[in-house]
């Protein structure tokens, strides 16, 4: 499938997502008609501890459609520059905010005008003033080469076509040493065509989801060292039995290809310190 088609289902279903969050409607980063919160809740429940969610405003925790919780993960100091690349309602632009302190600076970066209007309204019932939110594509980071310390995303890069470019735009807007430090969906294992071919599911977390080697060799490739992959969540075969009834597929044939195929992980990797990046418009085409 292109990119682009991808970016727009995308796109849609991530504005109805923020529309049911702001109604009251729940969430869910599935983009199923049925079972809206129960297609996609082995992947999205319990990520946050109580403390947390006492730190942000309520919409925060509504709009949040993550598979992880990289600020708790992510170790970051006072002073540092964080960068959440599709952060949604701004949950964990919020956190991050909290973290690195008044002298630090935590930007969330969304391709989705609704989406970024509840982050704004988030940011806004905070009260905190070291935050902002920039409207761009993941692909094409609207921010200088080497600026900032540490890179966090929640379920998002496997949802984009050119993950490639995610990285390398990664990359490049970190400072030498920077970190690279999410929360995404990965494969471990054969995946079914029939979830590979469902684009509900790609907009939900699962099918467009890289498998931990090629995560490996992609952030390898564009220059990262000290790559690591945490596992953070297992999903078992009752779990994919969800999520495949409510996009119609056939559970009892396809479940069990998927008992523990599909894990939440924590993907951390280094830019090299001595590593600069290029600042030219084409540098990273």
């Amino acid at each position: 499938m292109a990119t682009e088609e991808i970016k727009d289902v995308v796109r849609e279903k991530y504005g109805q997502a923020a529309l049911r969050a702001r109604t009251g409607a729940g969430s869910s980063c599935c983009g199923g008609s049925a079972a809206l919160e129960a297609c996609c809740d082995p992947i999205t429940s319990n990520l946050y501890d109580a403390g947390q969610a006492g730190e942000v405003p309520d919409l925060a925790m509504k709009a949040s459609l993550g598979c992880g919780n990289p600020t708790a993960l992510a170790e970051l100091k006072a002073g540092e520059t964080v960068l959440d690349l599709g952060s949604g309602g701004g949950i964990d632009v919020l956190l991050s905010a909290k973290r690195v302190g008044p002298t630090g600076k935590a930007y969330g970066l969304d391709m989705t005008d609704e989406m970024l209007a509840v982050a704004e309204d988030n940011r806004r019932k905070s009260g905190l003033t070291n935050v902002e939110f920039l409207k761009g594509e993941i692909e094409h980071i609207p921010l200088p080469a080497n600026t900032v310390d540490v890179i966090i995303s929640n379920c998002v890069i496997n949802l984009s076509g050119d993950k490639d470019r995610v990285i390398r735009e990664a990359f490049r807007v970190l400072k030498p040493g920077g970190r690279f430090a999410v929360s995404d969906v990965v494969v471990r294992g054969e995946v079914p065509a029939a979830i590979r071919k469902s684009m509900e599911l790609w907009v939900g977390c699962v099918a467009g989801a890289l498998s931990d080697y090629e995560y490996v060799a992609k952030l390898t490739k564009a220059g990262f060292e000290n790559v690591a992959i945490e596992v953070t969540r297992v999903y078992k075969m009752e779990d994919a039995r969800t999520f495949l009834t409510a996009e119609g597929l056939d559970a009892g044939a396809l479940a069990k290809d998927v008992e523990g195929t599909f894990i939440s992980a924590f993907i951390r990797a280094t830019k090299p310190a001595g590593a600069e990046s290029c600042c030219g418009p084409a540098c990273c085409n």
